[in-house]
């Protein structure tokens, strides 16, 4: 019997697990991916002796990749090894007060304790209902559809639907952390994990506070040799499990007729299959791939995610002081997000967040030296004038840090590459550079995101950061699952059907 034939479009990190798990299910599968590399925006490039990981740095939740070696029957250690990391992050602020996020939770509030009189039971009670939150309700909600209806008629999701407390959709998360904790430095360091889904901790819901579970619960870790790591291992097993690649080949349209898709152009060439999966931004598959403008704005009414302005510098010297991730808290952090989301520009005193993987990894830079990956929140693309943007905010960034580290920064830049979002959008695709397709600054943002399939096409899927659940590397890879078993559910319909 013939297998049957499948295509994804595009090879980010949930492009290359939903085609590893589509091969598992006994699918031929075609990956075409415009780029020359796998991993979208998991990338790398070496410049004067320092490598830099290109875009996400922070590696949570390493159980959705062990998942998914065991589903394969492959050896993990074969293909990717990590550490934790006993620090998730190192907060500098002005006052001048320094405090490392330990990812020992008694560690932690003993050093919130003893640097700003932070009770030591807030943050252990805090990290109790984060997890309670992400056990109760995000368990459901980020490995299932939202958009099916066995989902919520499954006793799991009724379960947690009587978990959910109003103020968790009702209260922002800026209100939640004020609630919770007594010292600014407290809630202005849980306040930043609304940007970890390019969101504004001052209107997104209070739900968000189930990020911290992942991050200093379940711990923080660094994939050996760096973030490419992960994107090489997942390109080694799909490779492996007889997944077939095109790169320089991106697709130009998906062909449907009557509400079915048929296959796609790519390379000028029609490629036909059973079913499709769009790893691409769902804005671009809409607009360029279906030619579906409607559908396309409609996902515009939702506001955009924020997007990163990121230095990559050679520092021709070593700071023990800084760990593997470090942030430099912006004075006024109201104000920032007012800039960012609602003005649309760039705030003068911005956060400051700064990666460095020679810390882990020491031959990422020259001997002495440190791959400084330097990164400060900005507006999605709306046409602002980014050169000019770009070179303030450098000015900004350097003064900030010359002042904390007490060290003149701009004398130790000795190689220098700069991504603003319009790069951002050429390079992923990511519609005007926003780097988790839409925010969750809304209660019921998580419900309007796109579904992880369009619902109006038979036989055409999506899978990524711009679709359920979300953006960011964990998101990824459980946004390939929950695409992998609706495709599995459906396939078996019609396999029965055709019987």
């Amino acid at each position: 019997m013939q297998k049957k034939a499948a295509i994804v479009i595009g090879s980010g990190i949930a492009g290359l697990a939903v085609a590893t798990r589509l091969s598992l299910q006994g699918f031929e599968v075609k990956v075409f991916e415009r780029n020359a590399y796998p991993g979208g925006k998991l990338s790398m490039f070496e410049k004067d002796g320092y490598r830099f990981d290109a875009g996400p740095s922070l590696f949570t939740q390493p159980q959705n990749i062990v998942e998914l070696f065991e589903e394969a029957g492959e050896p993990i250690e074969d293909y990717f090894t990590y550490k934790s990391v006993d620090i998730a992050c190192k907060y500098f602020f002005e006052s001048g007060k320094i405090i490392h996020a330990y990812t020992n939770a008694e560690a932690y509030a003993e050093e919130l304790h003893v640097k700003t009189g932070e009770p030591k039971s807030s943050l252990i009670n805090y990290l109790s209902d984060s997890q309670k939150l992400y056990n109760n309700i995000g368990t459901v909600f980020l490995n299932h559809s939202l958009h099916k209806s066995a989902t919520w008629l499954h006793k799991r999701a009724l379960t947690a639907l009587r978990t959910v407390k109003f103020s968790y959709l009702f209260q922002s998360l800026h209100k939640y952390n004020a609630n919770k904790f007594k010292t600014a430095e407290a809630g202005q360091i849980f306040n930043r994990f609304a940007t970890y889904n390019g969101s504004n901790p001052y209107k997104a819901p209070a739900m968000l506070s189930l990020i911290p579970h992942l991050e200093l619960n379940q711990g923080t870790f660094y994939p050996n040799g760096g973030m490419i790591s992960i994107t090489n291992a997942l390109y080694k097993l799909a490779i492996k499990k007889g997944v077939q690649f095109y790169f320089n080949t991106p697709a130009q349209r998906i062909i449907h007729a009557e509400n079915k898709a048929y296959g796609v152009v790519a390379g000028d060439q029609n490629v036909y299959a059973d079913l499709i999966v769009s790893n691409a931004d769902i804005y671009f598959t809409y607009k360029n791939l279906l030619n579906h403008t409607n559908k396309a704005n409609k996902v515009l009414k939702q506001e955009r995610s924020s997007s990163a302005l990121i230095f990559y510098w050679g520092i021709n010297r070593s700071f023990p002081e800084l760990q593997l991730h470090n942030i430099f808290f912006s004075k006024n952090y109201k104000e920032e997000f007012e800039c960012i989301f609602n003005k649309k520009i760039l705030f003068s005193d911005p956060t400051v967040y700064i990666n460095i993987t020679s810390k882990e990894d020491p031959d990422h830079a020259p001997m002495g030296n440190e791959n400084w990956f330097v990164m400060i929140n900005v507006p999605a693309n709306s046409g602002q004038n980014w050169e000019e943007f770009t070179a303030l905010s450098r000015k900004n960034i350097i003064e900030k840090l010359s002042r904390l580290l007490n060290t003149d920064i701009e004398q130790l830049i000795v190689s220098e590459t700069i991504l603003d979002p319009v790069l951002i959008e050429e390079q992923t695709g990511s519609y005007m550079g926003s780097l988790y397709g839409t925010s969750s600054n809304s209660k019921m943002a998580a419900f309007f995101r796109a579904p992880n399939f369009t619902g109006y096409i038979n036989n055409l899927y999506c899978c990524g950061g711009s679709v359920h659940p979300g953006g960011g590397i964990p998101l990824c890879l459980k946004s390939a699952k929950v695409t992998s078993l609706i495709i599995e559910k459906d396939f078996k319909k019609k396999r029965s059907h055709s019987h």
